[in-house]
């Protein structure tokens, strides 16, 4: 037996305090303020360290950021970003996209409403900086008001972007009840990114975790991914954190 576990059987694993318990307790508090240091997350629910971790032997890839809101907090590529990633931000307010364009100038940042087509819709606002303003007309139903707007289609974005026929390694979709129509404007087949969350809200459902997974499996969403040759790997609150069926990671 080596000495270090000697000591641990003869002075840790034993009742009682003793100076080598105080001196191993100090010495993995110090390890662990350490550790903690690299566990700061940025987004909600801790999403961004999913994806860190899910990309962690990746040093450079490419997002997408759909439903941006926010450079630092409660962004889901920011921690990316630190790493050197690169990518493309989207939000219906230029308020946001100022923010980005201000502190994140290696990311193409867009001012645009996504869906499955390039058209016009109704724009359900409720103020200016608002997470919750929506195309979704069930989302929207208590906005302030009803404004015209015009669309796009991720694909056309991507097309007219620097990272148009690049792989795109990521994929972030929170736009408040309208995401399944972004991804209909969406190639899954040509960019299929090795990692995709999504916002899932359920209108009928006041709180997340009223929730069931019976009702994910059997929402439009899933089905959609599932068409697509995705699957379903965790459910973190309400976003859906779905990966290629036959991905194959270094």
């Amino acid at each position: 037996m080596k000495l270090e576990e000697r000591l641990k059987e003869k002075f840790l694993y034993q009742e009682g305090f003793n100076f080598f318990k105080a001196f191993y307790f100090i010495y993995q508090l110090l390890k662990t303020k350490k550790i903690l240091k690299q566990k700061v997350f940025y987004s909600n629910w801790g999403l961004d360290m999913l994806a860190d971790d899910f990309f962690k032997k990746k040093k450079y890839g490419v997002y997408i950021d759909i439903g941006c809101h926010q450079p630092f907090l409660n962004n889901n590529t920011y921690r990316l970003y630190k790493r050197g990633w690169t990518g493309i931000n989207i939000d219906l307010d230029f308020n946001s996209i100022d923010l980005f364009n201000f502190f994140r100038k290696k990311d193409f940042n867009i001012n645009a409403a996504v869906s499955s087509k390039n058209e016009e819709k109704d724009l359900y606002f409720f103020h200016n900086r608002s997470a919750i303003n929506t195309l979704s007309k069930e989302s929207g139903f208590k906005a302030k008001e009803i404004r015209k707007i015009s669309t796009r289609t991720l694909n056309d974005i991507i097309e007219n972007s620097p990272y148009k026929n690049k792989q795109i390694n990521y994929l972030s979709i929170d736009v408040e009840g309208h995401e399944l129509n972004v991804l209909k404007g969406f190639d899954l087949n040509k960019y299929k990114p090795e990692l995709i969350i999504i916002e899932f809200i359920d209108i009928n459902i006041k709180e997340y975790y009223l929730n069931k997974i019976d009702n994910i499996l059997s929402s439009d969403i899933y089905n959609f991914m599932k068409k697509h040759d995705y699957k379903l790997i965790n459910w973190v609150h309400d976003d859906l954190i779905f990966v290629p069926n036959n991905i194959k990671k270094k």
